[in-house]
């Protein structure tokens, strides 16, 4: 954690390293041995608001938003594309893709990106006792450091929500297990995974064992777009006229409009310090074909498991993933 609070305080962040007894002062679970607490740069969003305020501000400048219209195919139309819908056909100059975990007929994409599930539990409203037990009067959203994270944050106001006779203010969470189906599946049928509510609810009582025998009012699962480098690339296809900016592997919230204007700059072929970064260019090691892909990916989520109960030591398979720059520490 020491290398994270210099590298952090080197781009101009402040950053504090807590130790044991003032993590647990800040938010109070028996299973903390530390923390670092990023106080600039970094803040919590409700994603489904924002998405829906940029929905609403891209109308007002005149876009047509068509959903639950699904893109079949597209081809090139003079010096145009044409994108086929279920409904009908769209064609503009320019295309941009951002099809997060779903399929797309572009095989550079299909390669690379495969769709992993992840869950999310919500408390009921707690009791002001409750929070008192927990501390979190600062609001920090968190997650843990271990390979399969959680994340977790208060909503609907926190702490502040609840009065002495009225209980108030959730908390939400989530991850740990990105489960990946056989061939790539996205369905709706997978949003909803009771063994991973029960893992989740599970480890929340360890995280937060005074909140025993609460309820949880809400839960739901999503796919994300996850590639082997595990944050996004970029690409055209068409002879330069679609794009792409796919494989944020669930950074796409606060990665978004980074991304965007990237993939627009590349599209347009503008030339500046970040189109030019290896970063930018570099395409992400595709994944191997089903049935080992499975494979590979439930032997992989299994030796992260290990690691984490080797307090992080990472064995053979892992090692050799690291250095062939592939996963979290690409």
């Amino acid at each position: 954690m020491d290398g994270g609070v210099e590298e952090l305080a080197e781009f101009g962040h402040e950053v504090v390293l807590l130790d044991g007894e003032r993590m647990r002062a800040e938010v109070n679970s028996p299973i903390y041995r530390g923390g670092l607490w990023q106080k600039t740069g970094e803040w919590t969003v409700d994603p489904v608001r924002l998405c829906d305020g940029l929905a609403a501000y891209a109308t007002r400048l005149g876009v047509r938003i068509h959903e639950s219209t699904p893109m079949e195919d597209f081809e090139k139309s003079g010096g145009r594309v044409r994108v086929r819908t279920s409904p009908g056909t769209v064609t503009a100059n320019r295309v941009l893709l951002a099809t997060a975990a779903f399929k797309v007929p572009v095989p550079a994409i299909r390669r690379r990106v495969i769709p992993v599930y992840d869950y999310v539990l919500v408390t009921e409203p707690l009791t002001r006792a409750q929070w008192d037990s927990l501390g979190w009067q600062n609001h920090q959203g968190m997650s843990d450091s271990s390979n399969q994270f959680h994340y977790y944050r208060p909503i609907d106001g926190g702490p502040e929500a609840a009065t002495d006779s009225t209980p108030g203010g959730r908390l939400l969470w989530g991850g740990y297990d990105a489960i990946y189906n056989f061939g790539g599946r996205v369905e709706d049928a997978a949003y909803q995974r009771d063994e991973s509510f029960a893992g989740l609810a599970q480890r929340f009582f360890t995280a937060f064992p005074q909140l025993e025998g609460i309820s949880f009012s809400h839960r739901w699962g999503g796919a994300i777009d996850t590639c082997s480098r595990f944050f996004a690339f970029y690409g055209t296809t068409l002879e330069g006229r679609v794009g792409w900016a796919v494989g944020h592997t669930g950074l796409g919230v606060g990665a978004s409009r980074f991304s965007a204007n990237l993939a627009l700059d590349i599209l347009d072929g503008v030339e500046n310090e970040v189109t030019s970064l290896r970063y930018t260019t570099a395409k992400p090691v595709p994944f191997p074909p089903e049935p080992v892909r499975y494979g590979v990916v439930q032997f992989t989520r299994n030796r992260l498991a290990a690691a984490d109960r080797k307090d992080g030591r990472r064995g053979l398979w892992l090692r050799t993933l690291d250095r062939l720059g592939l996963g979290f520490d690409s």
